[in-house]
């Protein structure tokens, strides 16, 4: 009964965010579970989970697939496992391991709160085969169960991202990072 009521507040949370124009004085529950994967919410609604984490309050705005999104860095501790959160719910087939994806992002470092890179910004987008270790872990679990047409926040802990090891400029030893995922196509 709980989870139904945890669904309920999230439905009628992300109504609330929808007829408010996406303010950003209100909050979002979201459910969690003991997978990684992604469930959809009924009517397009934002649906989450969790790998056994508390759910991360206030996910980014939706805004409009194929525009780049603005993110939003929760308050508090970074979760210490893999969150996603479905902002738009795709209408088409889902991502699976070995499929090739077609994707635009944009990442946040969750520590300093600063953009490091976005696929929007550079006018081209990624392709990569989902499971298959060309990415960060964090993105070849999160994106998975993802359906084309949607958007996807992914908040990848360290340990599914790039650990002690900083990869650049903008990306801290051990940091937290937000993306932002638009699933253009599955090639």
């Amino acid at each position: 009964m709980s989870r139904l009521r945890n669904w309920s507040l999230v439905v009628l949370a992300a109504f609330t965010l929808g007829l408010a124009g996406c303010s950003s004085s209100s909050t979002s529950s979201s459910t969690s579970s003991s997978t990684s994967s992604s469930t959809t919410g009924a009517a397009g609604a934002p649906s989450s989970t969790s790998a056994a984490t508390p759910p991360v309050q206030d996910p980014s705005p939706a805004g409009t697939f194929g525009t780049k999104p603005t993110v939003v860095v929760p308050p508090g501790a970074p979760p210490t496992q893999l969150e996603s959160k479905d902002l738009i719910v795709g209408t088409g087939p889902a991502a699976k391991p070995g499929d090739k994806v077609t994707v635009q992002y944009v990442g946040v470092a969750y520590s300093s709160k600063q953009q490091f890179d976005a696929s929007w910004d550079r006018g081209q987008s990624l392709q990569f085969v989902l499971g298959e270790g060309q990415v960060i872990k964090g993105w070849d679990e999160g994106v998975v169960g993802m359906q084309v047409g949607g958007r996807r926040e992914l908040i990848i802990p360290p340990n599914l991202a790039y650990g002690a090891n900083s990869p650049g400029a903008g990306i801290a030893p051990n940091d937290t990072l937000i993306f932002i995922v638009d699933l253009l196509k599955i090639n």
